[in-house]
């Protein structure tokens, strides 16, 4: 009931006087604690709620005030073991407590990655480093790009104006519109697979006048990047898909809740929006960029919108679900980047061209972002039903150095070892009924030499570290996994089997969401498949 009443409060003054971003501005001036009072005095709330909404995230809370640069501490850097070497480099410029770290800036295909001034980098030695600190140079983010089948979202977009047209052809039929993308089976690409006609089809139905669109391009997966690959080569694929949603559901307003770690992103999608006002080409429709402030559960759906309306981002209990209960209260349609980028292609082609591509139960294709281990990392297209080693062989290139598993899907997707690559295709369901996860279709490699419980212990350090806290099963049980794992590691102490089962079984079952409730998943692959490198740090049963 709090957070209802709350709720109701931030949105009195909405978008355009967003009490999350005046939080963030707050912080990022270091603001004394008078301001902060201010600000909860203006929006009618208690002063805890804004300090436990500015203590949550990496870039908001008082202690990382003073951090200067960010250093990725992401899954696909670490395995790579840039990121030490980077450390001590940057010692050279700043104090130790200047430095901060940053969960991933979306460099997995270069690694030696950081965020400085507003921009991100990667930097292999210490002459490069120097030039990017002093000069404060520019860096492109460049990787190969590529695609295996009809192109969707890799094709250029050779006249804006000509591309925004197609909203009037159907504008006026939402029905059609809706049925198009049924036909499709377009699923959402953010992992989760859920059919995107029907959260359109469920908003439609609602009588409320207010409604949302809203992108969730809080892409913070390790390893992945595709979602920023989009937002900075393909953004009106990405602002045409929300438009059409509005005007298929009757919504005004499209949110996009872009991740703070990709700058250039949000400003290249802004340049986008820009864009489209100079030259009327959506109407009365308005778009919001909100800026994250740095937290991976922020990608889950419903904190991703209590952190919009300036709450603490936890998860919210469901039902009621975001298309009938969304931002601040409304009905929602709320999907990822990559899932809104095919609107035009399906509106343009018909759907059942688009269900040609793929297989029947994943129709289209998917961007998959390859890391640095491959000989040609990269952002590739790939239709739907290719096989991974085809994949990873033709468009990878093969690998620069011996390789014992992938981890596909990100943080909280499946650990595959190499051996079973042979054996499954680029789909939901190949991925699930092996015992994976599609996920975001990121890839990142981990070395024969890269000890397999120092990858565990990642994953759940990382499980701890972004907890949102409003369940005891995430937030007591990561952090209980990461140190029966740290224990066994550096003490004379052997994990019994049965009570860290129990543990897993406990996330699995008990979470909220897809945080506490995935990180078993990578875990018992690697308990499945890596038997022999673990049990050393087992109790013999």
């Amino acid at each position: 009931m709090a957070n209802k009443n709350i709720r109701s409060l931030s949105f009195r003054k909405e978008l355009d006087d967003n009490l999350f971003e005046n939080i963030a501005d707050l912080s990022h001036k270091n603001a004394p604690k008078e301001e902060f009072q201010e600000l909860a005095k203006r929006f009618l709330i208690d002063d805890s709620v804004i300090a436990g909404t500015a203590s949550f995230y990496d870039f908001t809370r008082e202690n990382n005030r003073n951090k200067k640069i960010h250093v990725c501490s992401g899954t696909a850097c670490m395995v790579a073991n840039t990121q030490n070497s980077l450390h001590k480099n940057l010692e050279n410029h700043f104090e130790k407590e200047e430095i901060g770290h940053a969960a991933c800036v979306g460099r997995c295909h270069a690694n030696n990655a950081f965020m400085y001034n507003g921009n991100t980098y990667s930097s292999s030695n210490e002459k490069e480093l120097e030039s990017i600190i002093v000069d404060k140079n520019y860096q492109e983010n460049k990787y190969n790009v590529g695609c295996n089948t009809t192109p969707i979202l890799t094709s250029k977009i050779e006249n804006i104006e000509a591309f925004y047209k197609l909203a009037e052809k159907h504008k006026t039929n939402p029905q059609h519109i809706i049925q198009e993308i049924k036909i499709s089976n377009l699923r959402g690409r953010g992992g989760a697979g859920f059919p995107f006609w029907f959260k359109l089809d469920a908003v439609v139905k609602e009588t409320n006048v207010q409604k949302y669109i809203v992108c969730n391009a809080d892409e913070g997966d390790p390893g992945a990047y595709s979602d920023m690959y989009l937002m900075e080569h393909q953004a009106h694929k990405v602002l045409f898909g929300m438009y059409m949603a509005g005007l298929t559901v009757g919504a005004n307003t499209g949110v996009l809740y872009i991740r703070g770690e990709y700058p250039d992103s949000i400003r290249i999608v802004g340049e986008a929006i820009e864009y489209l006002k100079e030259k009327n080409l959506i109407g009365d429709f308005k778009f919001k960029i909100i800026r994250g402030q740095g937290s991976y559960v922020c990608g889950e759906e419903t904190a991703l919108l209590s952190s919009i309306e300036g709450l603490r981002p936890e998860v919210r209990v469901r039902p009621p679900y975001p298309a009938q209960y969304g931002l601040f209260g409304k009905p929602t349609v709320l999907s990822n980047v990559e899932t809104y980028a095919n609107i035009h292609w399906i509106l343009e082609n018909g759907g059942e061209a688009y269900a040609k591509l793929g297989t029947k139960q994943s129709t289209g294709t998917k961007l998959v972002s390859l890391d640095s281990f491959f000989n040609t990392p990269g952002m590739y297209e790939i239709e739907m039903g290719t096989p991974l080693k085809t994949i990873f062989e033709e468009f990878g290139n093969g690998l620069k150095s011996e390789i014992k598993a992938f981890q596909i899907g990100g943080p909280l997707g499946g650990i595959v070892p190499f051996h079973k690559i042979n054996e499954l295709t680029l789909d939901f369901e190949s991925l699930n009924q092996n015992g994976f996860l599609l996920g975001h279709a990121s890839v990142v490699s981990i070395p024969k030499d890269f000890p397999m419980i120092q990858f565990l212990e990642h994953l759940m350090e990382f499980t701890a570290d972004e907890s949102c806290g409003k369940c005891y099963p995430c937030r007591i049980g990561s952090f209980r996994g990461m140190e029966m794992l740290q224990k066994a590691q550096n003490e004379n102490y052997k994990i019994d089997r049965q009570l860290f089962d129990d543990l897993l079984e406990t996330l699995e079952i008990g979470s909220l969401c897809a945080l506490g409730g995935g990180i078993p998943l990578p875990v018992k692959n690697a308990l499945q498949y890596f038997e022999e490198e673990l049990k050393a740090y087992f109790k013999e049963v």
